[in-house]
């Protein structure tokens, strides 16, 4: 058995930068167990496997496609950069002829748009509400130390704990943190939380002029540190939106690699999530 393989940098414009996945178009459906094993090849944050809904369609012809995603270690709910991976693959390398794809995932339907150089994508939106701080001392001293935090919100939805530092740091803070995986994912056992966002407000006086800025962590699912993460930002766009009273916000996620994201909060409940692919590598999976 072949199966093509893509490996695709999301949110960014350029090689080796932003958050790669590996992206599988598959004419027919395989096992879980294989879904896992390829995961845990390909090792990168995400792996996502597309294939056809109705059997007469093509990767070219085609609007809508079942989507799911798997880290090295489990499937996902919701992973923002792999679909937004996967629809690069589709329209850049399949030539596909729609101008929207519509992608069934357990998160529901996910609508992805071509626009010029970018990819919008229509995602359910994730409030978080306020916490207490006490609650989560353990993971926020393996996240940030002594460093005084502002806000603790929680993600029950998507299980993501949101940690605020204060206006008054710098961004040299946030980029700065050195983060245990190991400590981190030993501080929280409970189940309650499987991802943690860092973030803080960005700096408007700078060139492009991020609203805010952020970094997350998610090693209870296998990704010590998550580059650019589209998930993510269905909870910080909500929790932004209303902190900064804005509904189209810059974003940036200020991993190592780093990537840019463009968000629009919807009065519907949900978040476009906008930004650029660039594939790096095409093979074949031989089995």
């Amino acid at each position: 058995m072949e199966i093509p393989v893509f490996t695709v940098d999301a949110f960014s414009n350029a090689p080796f930068k932003g958050n790669p996945a590996a992206v599988c178009p598959l004419i027919d459906e395989l096992n879980d167990d294989l879904y896992q094993k390829i995961a845990a090849e390909m090792n990168l944050s995400e792996t996502t496997f597309i294939t056809r809904i109705n059997p007469s369609d093509t990767f070219t012809t085609g609007s809508r496609f079942h989507l799911r995603w798997f880290t090295p270690k489990v499937e996902v709910n919701l992973c923002g950069h792999a679909t937004l991976a996967s629809a690069a693959v589709l329209f850049k390398h399949k030539k596909n002829v729609n101008p929207t794809l519509v992608f069934e995932t357990k998160s529901g339907d996910l609508a992805v748009t071509q626009k010029k150089d970018k990819y919008v994508m229509d995602f359910p939106l994730n409030p978080a509400t306020q916490q207490d701080r006490n609650e989560f001392k353990d993971i926020i001293m393996a996240a940030v130390g002594h460093r005084p935090v502002k806000d603790v919100y929680l993600s029950p939805v998507t299980k993501k704990l949101l940690i605020r530092l204060p206006d008054s740091c710098d961004r040299s803070v946030l980029t700065g943190l050195k983060v245990d995986p190991v400590a981190l994912q030993n501080s929280e056992t409970s189940g309650k939380v499987k991802g943690l966002i860092v973030t803080m407000k960005g700096s408007l006086d700078s060139r492009p002029g991020y609203d805010f800025y952020s970094r997350y962590f998610a090693p209870w699912v296998g990704i010590p540190e998550d580059p650019v993460t589209g998930s993510a930002h269905t909870v910080l766009g909500s929790y932004w939106s209303k902190e900064l009273g804005k509904k189209k916000m810059l974003a940036y996620q200020c991993s190592s690699r780093g990537g840019e994201l463009e968000l629009e909060v919807k009065d519907d409940g949900r978040i476009s999530i906008a930004g650029e692919a660039t594939a790096v590598l095409q093979g074949v999976i031989r089995l």
